[in-house]
């Protein structure tokens, strides 16, 4: 089934927030560098406004909050050729497997910028549609017609056989992009967790989720501007996917994908292909989308998939439809309002907690701006360590409203989006 451990772990966990260890390390060397000026002039009378000035720029200094969460890793690949609007066309196209039909008149256009997951139920032909489409699999009837400018590039789990076993990693990256600089090829490795030394190691003694991996990351580093990937997560570990979608999300190119990762269609698909019988269902939209409408169809309240009746009976189907609207909009705000509770309850939370730091943050702001203060060294330490506490709780409980409330805008929204779908 979709539901992989995967899709679970990623449901559960916190929306990533974007990791700033450099940053965190230079403002450390800064305030080690301040506390030396501090403790090496304190005493001088002559230094006493620098000591000050600088006692106070430290209290004032924006911490760098450093969130414990999954790396989210930035990929700048080879920017792929400009394709054509149409990246290619299957038309009448028949195909068969002796005396099994698996398409009779198979017909679909991909264009520029789609990125395409094909779904349905085993042995519906997923993985037959993107044979034809990557040109591996002969055909009986019709034709197939690649558009102009385009370079294609198919990964299947067959592709890691043709990893050379006595290169190292990073031999069959310069073998594929010979023109990238090695840094930047070590680079995408180490996006792939092959950091240090692993570049270095044979392909021979690679584990098979490292030689997946491996493949995508070859795959990724030549600019192809049409890319089919048949079950990419098979054999990866969730980092592993996890870089994978995160590589997805970077590529510019047309993209067409078979795979049960619930997670990877919706975070890469921008249109669903559902196969079914030999027939293609193409659905404009992302995952969420697909499955909003084939709840609706199932409900029998979409009638989209339903052939127009003659008049006769288009009066009583508005009646039901309009009794069934309303029980679908009910339905949906029941959800919403059961679904958004835990998420407005938490930032009343938030909000109530950040108003009492802040009143805590102002008694000590005040401590910091008279010059009394600053006569008990121990005492203005322990004071900016509060200041400093203070503040960092104050961000990390900002960062969590504003995660919060953009979670409850996204409710909202898409409760008004299903609702003016139930509508049209």
């Amino acid at each position: 089934g979709l539901n992989s451990p995967f899709d679970s772990f990623v449901l559960a966990r916190q929306k990533e927030l974007e990791i700033r260890k450099a940053a965190a390390k230079r403002q450390e060397l800064k305030i080690r560098r301040e506390m030396r000026f501090i403790e090496r002039f304190r005493a001088k009378n002559t230094k006493a406004t620098q000591v000050q000035s600088r006692l106070k720029h430290l209290a004032k200094m924006e911490s760098v909050v450093v969130p414990r969460a999954t790396k989210k890793i930035h990929f700048s690949f080879p920017e792929p050729a400009r394709s054509g609007q149409e990246v290619i066309a299957l038309r009448h196209i028949r195909k068969s497997y002796d005396t099994n039909v698996v398409y009779r008149d198979l017909n679909l256009v991909l264009n520029r910028g789609d990125r395409v997951a094909l779904v349905g139920p085993n042995g519906a032909g997923k993985t037959t549609l993107l044979k034809i489409l990557a040109g591996v699999l002969p055909f009986e009837k019709g034709e197939r017609k690649l558009g102009h400018n385009v370079t294609m590039t198919y990964y299947a789990q067959y592709k890691l056989e043709l990893l050379d076993p006595e290169n190292s990693a990073l031999a069959e990256l310069q073998q594929a992009a010979p023109d990238e600089p090695e840094q930047k090829l070590r680079g995408i490795l180490g996006a792939f967790l092959f950091s240090g030394d692993a570049v270095y190691k044979r392909i021979s003694r690679l584990s098979g989720g490292e030689k997946s991996r491996l493949a995508i990351a070859k795959m990724l580093t030549q600019p192809a501007n049409f890319l089919l990937m048949d079950e990419p997560t098979n054999h990866l570990d969730i980092a592993s996917r996890e870089i994978l979608t995160d590589a997805l999300e970077a590529y510019h190119g047309t993209l067409c994908f078979v795979t049960h990762d619930r997670t990877l269609i919706r975070q890469t698909a921008n249109k669903i292909v559902e196969i079914t019988d030999g027939e293609l269902h193409v659905f404009p939209g992302d995952y969420d989308n697909y499955l909003y409408w084939k709840e609706r169809s199932a409900e029998g309240s979409s009638g989209i998939h339903q052939p127009q009746k003659a008049n006769a009976t288009r009066v009583s189907l508005t009646r039901n439809r309009q009794r069934q609207r309303k029980l679908v909009e009910g339905e949906l705000r029941n959800k919403y309002y059961r679904e958004s509770a835990p998420t407005k309850k938490r930032i009343a939370e938030v909000k109530a907690e950040l108003s009492g730091l802040g009143e805590q943050l102002s008694a000590v702001e005040s401590l910091l701006s008279s010059p009394e203060h600053y006569r008990s060294s121990t005492q203005t330490v322990e004071t900016i360590k509060e200041h400093h506490r203070l503040k960092e709780a104050i961000n990390s409980l900002t960062e969590e409203r504003e995660r919060l409330s953009a979670e409850a805008e996204r409710m909202k929204q898409e409760f008004e989006e299903a609702k003016s779908d139930v509508e049209t």
